[in-house]
């Protein structure tokens, strides 16, 4: 099994392995490019988001500067609207339904250490690595996250939810409902 298999199926993998590396190197350039980019270029933009992003809806807008891991593991639905200075790490599967709104610095995480330090930490002479694996993430339609909030790996956040400035989204969240704090909690039925 490669590194890359082990990654998307949440078992600890080696981020440094080759193939991993040069997914890494493509998705950097299309980034710089992407997030250097004259913003009324738009179908430039439309080119580099398909070549970086494993799937893209229709009408899909994202400011920049965006960043990304892989991209190749990020699905985004049509009509979905990612704010400026997002943080995706997609170590493993991130998906987005349709007319999404993303406010300003969100972070979505996939990977994940053990919280250990001794189970986390490979020594290797004078080299150390880390123990990483992921979590897929899933967001449904009409989802609505507000700014500075954190989606943590392998959490659900069902449809026509709305998840509050600054909330760190721990668990995962129902249909239909508001959903703030840390960490963050339902607090009514939509």
């Amino acid at each position: 099994m490669t590194e890359k298999e082990k990654m998307l199926k949440g078992e600890p993998y080696n981020s440094r392995d080759a193939e991993l590396i040069k997914m890494y190197h493509k998705a950097r350039k299309l980034l710089k490019a992407y997030n250097m980019l004259d913003s009324e270029l738009g179908q430039e933009r439309e080119r580099i988001l398909s070549e970086l992003f494993g799937v893209k809806g229709e009408g899909v807008w994202i400011e920049a500067p965006f960043f990304c891991d892989y991209g190749e593991n990020i699905s985004i639905g049509s009509h979905t609207f990612v704010n400026t200075n997002c943080m995706f790490l997609d170590n493993n599967t991130i998906t987005i339904g349709e007319n999404g709104l993303i406010a300003p610095y969100v972070q979505i995480y996939t990977a994940k250490h053990p919280i250990k330090a001794s189970d986390r930490i490979v020594k290797n002479g004078s080299q150390s690595s880390y123990i990483t694996s992921a979590q897929a993430v899933k967001i449904g339609d009409n989802v609505w996250i507000g700014g500075n909030s954190v989606v943590f790996p392998g959490v659900t956040i069902g449809d026509n939810v709305t998840i509050g400035a600054g909330s760190i989204v721990t668990n995962d969240i129902p249909d239909n409902v508001l959903a703030v704090g840390n960490p963050c909690r339902v607090v009514r039925e939509l």
